[in-house]
């Protein structure tokens, strides 16, 4: 690595921050008022110290004031005068409001959501497809109500579920909602009337609702979800199947009773649905689909459910490389805070991921940042870059065959001609 080229004169954590547009932070600090009543510590002052609390995965306040303390040398490099006492900090993660955080995370979503695409599917689907699905976090008190019953010693747990819009073309959330986690998932429907017509949304079978399926087709949007178990249908009518699609079992228009509630009365309805089977051979099992769109191919339809597992990667990133087990308040604005700012942190590393078209693990670059937060004042770019040449320079020499009419040795020939 060369020493001179490569050193830029700030420590990765300043060059992290970086990606972090003044205007944008400035902007929704306007729009919440996040520093009318704040006069000791301002929004951007808090948002550096939470991201380096995430980064350096600092479990109490005590942590990141004494992390902070020892890089007293550094602070000019994160635009910081002085450590936020903890009882300042404290305060602002109580008293701020997290949605100023929300506001910020969805304008770097807006402004990298190009640079960060990652999807297995036909760009035409990806651009318009949405995955929708919930994360539960238990918390170390009941500051929120946790789901199940409650236990008979008392001594329960409070949990926040993290409802997560996912956009399947970058794998990043566009829309996120927390809300106690008792709160059932189907509620989220309420918050999500923004979504735009004509796309397309895939769930789990929590989300399951044949009155929110009415909705949806109204909207022209495309719906793709999994049967459930007890599911109660006829079948009509049955498509015929393409001579590629060899997987596909079945694929069928169904009529499915439900109850509709009008002012406190019942109403029955009938839905007219359409039903794939399809059988995975790796996985040896028969999955079946349901959906509201009747042109598009059914592997299509398999591929865009298949991809519903994406989300399912994103929440195990979030808890693995920022772990949620330890929260700097003990109030509900504050540990909204602290998520906001993982996800923050999350779109981040994403980000240089991706620019630099790193050949390395995701948990390699994490670690290096982690590990290296205002140590190492080397570009990220030519890290990963001498990562790559690295890989190069290691790579296994291919093994040559053995001549055909070399003899094996002595111990080997006496096996032979037993």
């Amino acid at each position: 690595m060369n020493k001179i080229s490569d050193y830029v004169g700030q420590p990765i954590f300043t060059q992290v921050l970086s990606l972090i547009d003044d205007g944008l932070i400035q902007a929704a600090c306007k729009k919440h008022n996040a520093d009318k009543f704040s006069k000791k510590l301002s929004f951007k002052d808090q948002l550096t110290t939470m991201l380096y609390c995430i980064f350096a995965r600092c479990t109490s306040i005590r942590e990141a004031e004494t992390g902070l303390e020892l890089c007293q040398g550094k602070l000019n490099h994160m635009n910081l005068k002085k450590v936020p006492p903890r009882s300042t900090l404290s305060d602002g993660n109580k008293k701020r409001t997290s949605e100023a955080f929300g506001s910020l995370y969805q304008s770097l979503y807006q402004q990298y959501k190009y640079i960060i695409p990652d999807s297995p599917l036909k760009p035409s689907i990806a651009s318009k497809l949405y995955i929708l699905d919930s994360s539960t976090i238990s918390l170390f008190k009941a500051i929120l109500k946790p789901a199940g019953r409650k236990r008979n010693d008392g001594k329960s747990k409070g949990g926040i579920k993290v409802h997560t819009l996912l956009k399947a073309d970058s794998n990043m959330p566009s829309f996120i909602k927390y809300t106690a986690a008792a709160l059932h998932d189907q509620r989220f429907y309420e918050c999500i009337k923004e979504l735009p017509d004509g796309s397309i949304i895939t769930f789990g079978k929590a989300y399951i609702n044949y009155q929110q399926f009415v909705k949806f087709s109204e909207r022209g949007i495309t719906y793709v979800a999994p049967q459930k178990d007890n599911a109660d249908f006829s079948s009509i009518k049955e498509l015929e199947l393409k001579e590629n699609e060899t997987a596909v079992l079945k694929d069928e228009i169904i009529e499915v009773k439900y109850t509709e509630t009008i002012e406190q009365s019942s109403v029955k309805r009938t839905l007219q649905r359409r039903r794939i089977a399809y059988y995975s051979e790796k996985h040896t099992a028969t999955f079946v689909y349901w959906t509201n769109h009747l042109e598009m191919t059914a592997s299509d339809i398999i591929a865009i459910c298949q991809n519903r597992w994406q989300i399912e990667k994103f929440f195990k990133k979030l808890k693995q490389y920022f772990p949620l087990n330890y929260f700097l308040g003990n109030n509900e604005n504050a540990i909204q805070i602290q998520i906001w700012c993982a996800l923050t942190g999350l779109i981040l590393l994403q980000v240089l991921f991706n620019e630099n078209k790193a050949q390395l693990a995701f948990s390699i670059l994490a670690s290096i940042v982690s590990l290296h937060l205002m140590m190492n004042h080397i570009s990220i770019a030519a890290i990963i870059k001498k990562y790559k040449q690295k890989r190069k320079q290691t790579k296994p020499d291919i093994p040559t065959k053995k001549h055909p009419k070399e003899k094996a040795p002595p111990c080997f020939q006496a096996i032979i001609n037993f």
